[in-house]
């Protein structure tokens, strides 16, 4: 049996040598896209490891390599271990319910204004439109909505005959606010994606439970939720990296406060570096969240990708 030459092609009557491509010239085409790569996050990221190793202040005009000094601050001195730990507490708590209201409210707002109607999609479009506002314009809103002494929900609070709640004043309130804002921010996008997953699944699958005699209850749980699993996936994944890298939204609400309740691990790096003005301590903190974000990130894509139906 004769074999086709990959390098001839044939047009009409007429056979076209076409000349072997060289695996350079495919890497070229890739090139702008790795130097811009480098520049912007290898280069950085190799710097950040240098300043780590020294004791770089930024209002002297002089440093030096002190070694694992930093390090060394961060593991073992009292000010560091505790810093550490309460921003990876308070970060904690917070991703956890963030995930929570956007895998949960996303999928039920999905389920309620899934019908394709004019009346549901002004309904979504509503409930999405958060999406496209600043985050720091939302954060000045509910400054304001929620200040303790003319904020429009205390005043509403008490014409009502009720008592005044100290939203960003006291530790618990102040980061359930800030869980209120980014919540209500990017819940709606939760919604959107659950709800074009929704619409991908093959109705062959309903029609076939229905003809079986399952309830709704029944439906959802045994062909809905697991077909949705891909999509639970990816949300689970960018949304805990979104709300790992959290700043904005802390920034503007609370400042890390009160006490330092509500002061997540960004904000920290972002505090000794232009508050305290100690860049060679953030960037040792910073280093150490990209690692904990890395290992976090790769453990939940390999444990729960086993769970995974791709089916849809």
């Amino acid at each position: 049996m004769k074999k086709s030459n990959p390098n001839r092609v044939k047009i009409g009557d007429h056979e076209v040598v076409l000349k072997e491509r060289h695996s350079w010239s495919d890497m070229a085409c890739a090139l702008p896209a790795v130097l811009l790569l480098a520049v912007l996050t290898y280069y950085p990221l190799c710097k950040l490891v240098q300043i780590s190793f020294t004791n770089w202040n930024l209002l002297k005009p002089t440093w030096e390599y002190v070694g694992f000094k930093n390090w060394n601050w961060l593991f073992t001195s009292t000010v560091g271990k505790r810093y550490m730990f309460n921003t990876l507490k308070v970060t904690g708590i917070y991703t956890v319910c963030h995930i929570a209201m956007v895998l949960i409210f996303g999928m039920l707002l999905a389920l309620l204004y899934k019908k394709l109607t004019k009346p549901y999609s002004v309904m979504r479009a509503i409930i999405f439109m958060p999406r496209y506002i600043a985050m720091s314009t939302c954060g000045v809103i509910f400054l304001w909505m929620l200040n303790a002494d003319y904020g429009i929900i205390n005043v509403t609070l008490r014409k009502m005959g009720l008592q005044g709640v100290p939203w960003l004043e006291d530790r618990r309130m102040a980061m359930v606010s800030v869980l209120v804002l980014t919540g209500w921010h990017g819940v709606g996008y939760g919604m959107m994606i659950y709800l074009s997953a929704m619409l991908g699944i093959s109705r062959d699958y309903f029609e076939a439970a229905e003809l079986d005699g399952a309830s709704g209850v029944q439906t959802f749980r045994y062909i809905t939720l697991p077909l949705l699993s891909p999509t639970t996936l990816f949300l689970l994944i960018t949304t805990f990296i979104s709300s790992m890298k959290v700043f904005q939204s802390v920034d503007v609400l609370t400042g890390g406060g009160p006490y330092n309740s509500t002061e997540v691990f960004v904000y920290y790096i972002y505090r000794l570096a232009f508050r305290d003005f100690r860049i060679d301590r953030a960037s040792v903190n910073a280093l150490l969240f990209f690692v904990i974000l890395l290992v976090v990130t790769a453990s939940t894509i390999r444990i729960t990708n086993k769970n995974v139906h791709y089916d849809a």
